[in-house]
């Protein structure tokens, strides 16, 4: 098996453990997936965000562990023709949500999301992508492209003929709504913005990076987030997909690699860190809004063999409540927010993949920046939006039951409350789900800034 991505970091694990059980097929890979020794962790009913499919199915073939069992006795057959032809593994593997749930939550932190998506590249040597799932991981360059499309998005949305025949000859599920294009899309008319506030002998610069969910989807978030950091006296240097010297927008190759298009990911993440390359070698931070697209830098870009700029990028990619958080116990955020514009208390969702970095943490300390706010954290597993998962009608009850897990029945049960979700995939889920639109932090706290 020749792995299409770069799996050397474990080319060590394992080796001269007898309980490691590495397969004899995989090469690095292999070492990888035997990093599971079958304790157990990921089969409890318990809270945290692992493992969303078993939550819901209690089948052990639908768990971290289960998958990693069946992916080995697969990998240890002399004969087998191709990984990713057992029809028992591909079931098991078409489940998960690539939460990142058990890259924390498990005690040797499995990489499954990683292990899904080469999973899913080695399919993609033997038959081609659906033309459903080709849309999913073209959408941003279509809609950046082609502008018109997103008037298509809104008939659908708005037609149950449309929804029925996209249900029918493209397998995208017609009781849910799909994300529509924001009216007026972010359009930077600048490179550098220069500090709405001065600060005496303060000087520093970061680099807002504006991803296609943001930009086309979310604008408002882009705007509050670019007043946010100016009022707080940084020069920002703004990065967004219309950044690009060519035709092609610049993207974080999210929904490519979604899709198992990992060579396609590796050229846009090739074209995204040479555009943030001077303000790399200058050390500056790199702040996101979209926790699974920022965090790309820190986490599936290093399993793209990309070097070193790759790694340099890693340590100054942050997402804004982590910016934040740490700003402030430097001394170097000053901001006064007046909570006293926000008179409901405030209900928060966190992505998954804020969870698995440990970013919630930041989120508490930059909502305590507003002070005598109602605050309020919700503990749930994955919403089941999970990239397009919940926008699959082959998985579109799976997708709701994990929601109504423990997500929906809270916010229900808080009708009053502002609801704060960062991730834009949760957003849409949250929306589909209950009718209500949440907000991302940035809005939050740009709403709340002290009048001078």
């Amino acid at each position: 098996m020749k792995s299409e991505l770069d799996w050397s970091n474990y080319r060590d694990q394992g080796m001269g453990d007898a309980y490691a059980d590495i397969p004899k097929q995989g090469g690095d890979f292999a070492k990888a997936i035997s990093v599971c020794i079958r304790s157990g962790v990921c089969e409890q009913q318990q809270t945290g965000v692992m493992c969303p499919s078993f939550r819901i199915s209690s089948d052990p073939h639908l768990s971290p562990g289960g998958r990693v069992k069946l992916l080995k006795q697969i990998l240890n057959q002399p004969d087998i023709e191709s990984p990713v032809s057992d029809k028992t593994l591909d079931a098991a593997m078409d489940q998960c949500v690539a939460c990142k749930g058990c890259q924390r939550e498990c005690e040797n932190n499995l990489d499954m999301a990683l292990i899904k998506t080469e999973y899913l590249a080695q399919k993609l040597k033997n038959q081609r992508l659906s033309l459903r799932n080709r849309l999913f991981a073209y959408h941003p360059f279509l809609l950046h492209k082609y502008p018109w499309l997103s008037h298509l998005i809104r008939w659908r949305n708005r037609s149950s003929l449309l929804a029925y025949l996209g249900d029918k000859w493209l397998k995208i599920a017609a009781s849910v709504p799909l994300p529509e294009v924001a009216t007026r899309p972010f359009i930077a008319n600048r490179t550098v913005y220069e500090p709405l506030a001065f600060r005496a002998g303060f000087s520093h610069s970061v680099v807002l990076w504006l991803d296609s969910f943001t930009t086309l989807f979310n604008p408002e978030q882009g705007e509050a987030a670019l007043k946010l950091l100016r009022k707080a006296g940084y020069k920002v240097w703004l990065i967004d997909p219309r950044s690009s010297a060519n035709e092609t927008p610049l993207d974080s190759g999210r929904t490519l690699l979604s899709q198992g298009l990992v060579a396609e990911a590796r050229e846009q993440a090739k074209r995204l860190l040479q555009a943030l390359s001077p303000h790399i070698e200058k050390q500056r931070p790199i702040i996101g809004l979209e926790p699974s697209t920022l965090l790309m830098l820190r986490d599936e870009y290093q399993a793209l063999g990309l070097g070193e700029i790759a790694a340099k990028a890693a340590k100054l990619a942050q997402l804004l409540e982590e910016f934040i958080a740490r700003e402030k116990i430097n001394g170097r955020f000053n901001l006064s927010f007046n909570s006293g514009k926000q008179h409901a208390p405030i209900l928060v969702h966190g992505h998954c993949h804020q969870k698995a970095v440990g970013a919630m943490r930041s989120m508490r300390k930059a909502l305590r920046l507003l002070p005598d706010l109602d605050v309020s954290f919700i503990k749930s597993s994955c919403c089941g939006m999970g990239g397009t998962f919940g926008l699959e009608s082959e998985h579109i009850a799976q997708s709701q039951q994990m929601a109504n897990l423990s997500l929906v029945p809270k916010i229900v049960a808080a009708p009053e409350a502002d609801l704060v979700c960062n991730g834009f995939g949760c957003g849409q889920q949250i929306y589909a789900m209950t009718g209500r639109r949440p907000r991302h932090l940035a809005n939050v706290l740009a709403e709340m800034i002290e009048d001078e």
